[in-house]
């Protein structure tokens, strides 16, 4: 095999998209995964230990890009998947339909975004406040196992 027929395609490091972590340790406020979802904790019930000697995590947590409550029960012994929650801070360079074009501090550009679907208003309010491009326009964009999704606006005074 010549070295010319591979063609590397990605540029991550192979990491995975969740870390392991024992049910107990999660936190209030923390991340994990329901249901193959990535959600914020929102509160945290522990029951007694039962004859069977383990006592369970009742979490109850939404959803960080629908915002939908999911409910799940762990034995605290037992393990369950964080997910790695990035966010970071945008400029809305264009807005093409529901189509942004970003812009980062170090002048990256990201073409790949759409406009928010949750909560349903919030599009509505990022292309006014942005008004054709006359107002400098924030957005923070939240990643976690593999999906993108603007999360939060604010329109910078110049």
């Amino acid at each position: 095999m010549a070295e010319e027929d591979y063609a590397i395609e990605t540029t991550d490091a192979g990491a995975s998209a969740t870390i392991p972590m024992e049910a107990g340790q999660i936190k209030k406020g923390g991340f994990m995964m329901i249901k193959g979802k990535p959600c914020k904790v929102v509160s945290i019930s522990v029951s007694k230990t039962g004859k069977h000697g383990h006592a369970k995590c009742n979490f109850t947590a939404t959803d960080i890009f629908t915002g939908k409550k999911l409910e799940d029960m762990i034995p605290s012994s037992h393990g369950t998947t964080v997910p790695i929650v990035n966010r970071s801070d945008w400029e809305i360079i264009d807005i093409d339909e529901d189509e942004l074009t970003l812009m980062d501090e170090a002048g990256n550009q990201k073409t790949d975004m759409n406009l928010p679907t949750y909560p349903e208003t919030m599009a509505d309010e990022i292309r006014e406040a942005w008004s054709g491009g006359e107002n400098s326009v924030i957005v923070t964009v939240q990643s976690a196992v593999g999906i993108e999704q603007v999360v939060a606006w604010k329109k910078e005074n110049n």
